[in-house]
């Protein structure tokens, strides 16, 4: 099939954002010449039906100080000059905004449907641009022969409709000859422009089908097959064995600096075996108690292996020690519900490091209150 790969799949799926920017680089991007026609003989006509009267008085003006010189002028210097600087003004000032409305049209009309796009490498050289045989396959290629239906369906729309248009103004047209120099050239300028326009607006139903096929055509250029979409993620994201050791590292990153904030914990909440909280809470800083670290198994005992390190108390409550680690995130303030239970615990620390510290009665340990299902 014509829409297969080398490799035997179709190409199904609609281009990625990645497709999509590497063609705009390279310079692929819809373009419809048809629109871009319609655009500037539209606009030229409708510039000469409102310009054409400006014009043809400035041309006139051109015109009578070109050709009407005195004797004495052609030998004055100054005179010529003076001549030719009120000519190069009438000119301009004839032509000069209509052609700036035509170089404004020709530039922004392409930026409709493909957007700005520079591209270096489109510029470069490339043989097959100069080959013969290039060239006869683009001619007789399936693009060509519609270029060839385009360019015979328009001549055939823009003809039927000129000569329509052209034999019922044709009483208009004699009768400019028993018209006045002035008058004439302004009434002609007049029908130029209505001739203009009317013909010209047969394009915008060739730009009306063009343009949609261009879309649609750049876009079945650039899809892809399944294995290409697979090979491109493969490539921006990386291979799988590639993003899993990154995430490992991550892990094992997050998980060192988790470590590195066990020693600033006031508590380690545990199961006592397979989980461990650590949590921190500053009356002056904090509006509830935040966890520093938490894990199970082997990650709950190297949080118990630095906490008794750095003589951290240890408080074993299973049930609070579960609900922490499945309710819980780090860096976070515990949830209001464990509210109760967490503050028995760390009130009986602090109790605990007062008493050490002056050698008084130690405080008898709490049995910490969990909320049942209801009240959480």
């Amino acid at each position: 099939m014509a829409n297969e790969s080398d490799s035997g799949q179709e190409k199904t799926e609609q281009p990625t954002a990645k497709k999509l920017r590497d063609a705009k680089q390279k310079g692929q991007v819809p373009r419809s010449k048809e629109l871009n026609s319609m655009t500037i003989m539209v606009f030229g006509a409708l510039g000469l039906l409102f310009m054409g009267s400006h014009m043809i008085e400035h041309i006139l003006i051109f015109m009578q100080e070109g050709f009407t010189i005195s004797r004495a002028d052609v030998y004055s210097r100054q005179a010529v000059f003076e001549k030719f600087g009120v000519a190069t003004y009438e000119a301009l000032t004839a032509i000069g905004p209509f052609m700036f409305l035509m170089t404004v049209i020709a530039i922004f009309t392409p930026l409709a449907i493909g957007g700005w796009s520079f591209s270096i490498e489109s510029m470069a050289f490339k043989a097959d641009r100069i080959s013969p045989i290039a060239g006869f396959k683009r001619m007789f290629s399936a693009k060509g022969l519609m270029e060839l239906l385009k360019a015979m369906a328009k001549f055939l729309v823009v003809s039927s409709v000129a000569v329509v248009f052209l034999w019922s103004k044709a009483d208009e047209f004699l009768g400019l000859g028993s018209q006045s120099l002035n008058l004439a050239l302004q009434h002609g300028a007049w029908l130029l422009g209505q001739s203009f326009l009317v013909v010209s607006s047969t394009l915008i139903l060739i730009a009306a089908i063009d343009v949609p096929f261009q879309l649609w055509d750049h876009s079945q250029k650039l899809k892809m097959t399944l294995q290409e979409v697979r090979d491109e993620l493969k490539d921006t994201e990386g291979k799988p064995e590639v993003r899993s050791k990154v995430r490992q590292v991550q892990q094992e990153m997050a998980q060192r600096r988790m470590m590195e904030a066990v020693p600033d914990a006031d508590v380690i909440i545990t199961n006592p075996t397979h989980y461990a909280v650590a949590l921190k809470y500053d009356h002056d800083s904090m509006a509830a108690p935040v966890v520093l670290a938490m894990g199970k198994d082997l990650v709950a005992l190297k949080i118990r292996e630095i906490a008794e390190f750095h003589d951290i108390e240890i408080f074993e409550a299973p049930p609070l020690a579960r609900a922490l680690c499945a309710n819980c995130k780090l860096d976070r303030e515990i949830p209001a519900p464990l509210y109760f239970a967490v503050a028995q615990i760390l009130a009986f620390v602090f109790q605990l490091r007062i008493a050490r510290d002056q050698g008084s009665e130690m405080p008898q340990r709490p049995d910490p209150y969990m909320p049942t299902d209801e009240e959480a």
